[in-house]
């Protein structure tokens, strides 16, 4: 193997397939990128048997000769990073030994036989669409923060995708909330697959422009391409609870409220109480709208938000003021409505010009 290539573009590459390396992996060739150098292309594949991250190179490169290498993910990395040169040449010397070499510098990393890296399937098979790379980066960050973080029950560790009647439904729930993102797609589809968190943050970290990205879902993984790169993640076994009954169909109270406004009330209100619990309480009339919090040993907090307008009977309800703090910032919306059903019942927070995302928070008995 022996190339030389920009270094702005090896970076730019090592940086989005490292993403998928664990260094703690039991098989010590995976904390290692494959290097493939081809005839017109320079393969890099990082993977932890979870989540694989595939790139190539065609541009900017000067192919020798060809051939394969493993190097380790963390010095690599480093190495190109810091390396003061445009360009970069790099090269076996002797069996699996590689040599970068830049201005100036010269650097012999010892690398793996590419032999002993194990072969990852990633054929684009299974049902498959296209989706806007946006609204998927989107429907990432709206809905993953609300999965679990126990692994007592794994199905609610991930991302629930859901596709059916050209519509695909992104949910997710730790059993004390729930976040849903809706979207039209124009495929006649349907599957209902569960993605791990992890893979969906480092696809939506990877996604940097607008274009269509395409999924390839099959029974345990879903493979998706766009920009050269191929992502493929296992999917979590197992069958994800029946959401849709949990989100209630009729309101009896309805508050509409700059968000702004009311993130910095449950700032405010938030700061005396207790850290672990973390609760407040919404106390509603025609008339105004209380936030407030009591802690016994700390002291408590009263603020009156002006900014909101609340519709229905007076109604009281405590919550933890992170959820619903979560809950407005994904939305990302200068105004939202609240809607409740009851004092110990779901209540919901939408757009308030949209129903495309669905923010449900769980109400917290206080006594």
């Amino acid at each position: 193997m022996n190339f030389k290539i920009k270094r702005t573009v090896l970076l730019n590459a090592l940086s989005k397939v490292s993403r998928a390396v664990s260094l703690k992996s039991p098989l010590p060739v995976l904390t290692g990128i494959k290097f493939e150098l081809k005839d017109n292309e320079l393969i890099l594949t990082g993977s932890d048997s979870d989540i694989t991250i595939q790139t190539s190179i065609k541009e900017n490169i000067e192919i020798i000769k060809t051939g394969a290498v493993v190097l380790s993910s963390k010095y690599i990395l480093e190495i190109i990073k810091k390396i003061d040169s445009d360009e970069v040449h790099i090269y076996i010397v002797d069996g699996t030994l590689t040599r970068i070499e830049g201005k100036g510098s010269k650097f012999d990393l010892n690398g793996t036989s590419h032999i002993d890296y194990p072969r990852i399937d990633l054929n684009k098979s299974g049902v498959h669409f296209e989706m806007k790379s946006i609204d998927l980066k989107q429907a990432i960050e709206q809905t993953s923060f609300a999965t679990s973080e126990k692994e007592t029950r794994p199905v609610l560790t991930g991302v629930n995708f859901k596709v059916k009647n050209h519509i695909l439904e992104c949910t997710a729930t730790d059993s004390y909330r729930l976040a849903k993102r809706i979207l039209n797609i124009d495929s006649d589809i349907s599957f209902n697959i569960i993605i791990p968190k992890k893979s969906l943050i480092e696809i939506s970290r990877i996604i940097e422009k607008d274009e269509m990205i395409e999924l390839y879902v099959s029974d345990r993984k879903v493979l998706f391409v766009f920009d050269s790169i191929l992502i493929q993640t296992r999917l979590i076994d197992g069958t994800y609870p029946d959401t849709g009954r949990l989100i209630p169909d009729e309101f009896n109270y309805t508050m509409s409220v700059d968000s702004q406004s009311l993130l910095n009330s449950v700032d405010r209100a938030s700061l005396l109480s207790n850290e672990q619990s973390n609760i407040i309480k919404l106390t509603m009339d025609e008339d105004q709208v209380i936030i407030s919090s009591y802690s016994q040993e700390i002291g408590s907090v009263e603020e009156n938000l002006s900014k909101a307008f609340y519709k229905g009977q007076p109604l009281s309800i405590s919550f933890s003021a992170k959820y619903l703090n979560d809950a407005i910032k994904s939305i990302n919306s200068q105004k939202v409505k609240v809607l409740f059903t009851g004092e110990m019942r779901p209540f919901i927070i939408k757009d308030l010009d949209k129903d495309d995302i669905i923010q449900l928070v769980l109400p917290v008995r206080t006594y």
